[in-house]
């Protein structure tokens, strides 16, 4: 019979901040699936997430003094992390370079019932009309429109403010529409 030991979340940061393995353990086996699955949810592909969840916990490590009680508390100190890090990943060069050189399926252009089937027309050109977009409005309408995020979030995720943001993509559905016409 194992001893389940607990820690305040109060002990668990100092213990971190003291390079304690077993805290960290403790902090891995007690947060990483919560983070697995907030992370799954921006990258939508598991292996990625795991993968982003091993950088996650390095930077947790890494970056555990900088971590203020005040501020809030470590799981959305440690959610922040995780979610910067997955867009970041979907942001890279890398990630998008490999999304470019997929495979294509054998069935690409058929239905489930052998028939053939016609590339959806709304979808033709549209990312193409979004690079269009000055840079900084891309992201914010494919934060708001392609990943579901608010409004609220965006301006957290991108550091601007609020109004800014709406303003932003107000303006780059107008873009957007003139360019569809």
């Amino acid at each position: 019979m194992s001893n389940h030991v607990t820690y305040t979340e109060q002990e668990l940061v100092h213990l971190l901040r003291n390079r304690d393995n077993q805290a960290f353990s403790y902090l891995y086996d007690n947060y990483s699936g919560a983070l697995y699955s907030i992370i799954l949810q921006i990258v939508q592909e598991n292996e990625l997430a795991s993968d982003v969840l091993q950088e996650v916990f390095i930077n947790i490590w890494r970056k555990i003094e900088s971590y203020d009680a005040l501020k809030g508390r470590l799981f959305t100190w440690m959610l922040n992390i995780a979610r910067n890090a997955s867009i970041d990943t979907l942001r890279s060069k890398n990630y998008q370079n490999s999304r470019k050189n997929q495979e294509l399926g054998d069935h690409v252009h058929t239905g489930g019932n052998g028939q053939t089937l016609q590339p959806n027309v709304d979808h033709i050109g549209l990312r193409k009309t979004l690079e269009k977009l000055k840079p900084e409005h891309r992201v914010l309408i494919e934060l708001a429109y392609f990943k579901g995020y608010t409004h609220e979030e965006i301006a957290a995720i991108e550091n601007i403010p609020l109004g800014t943001v709406k303003t932003r993509i107000r303006n780059s559905l107008l873009q957007l529409r003139e360019y569809l016409k």
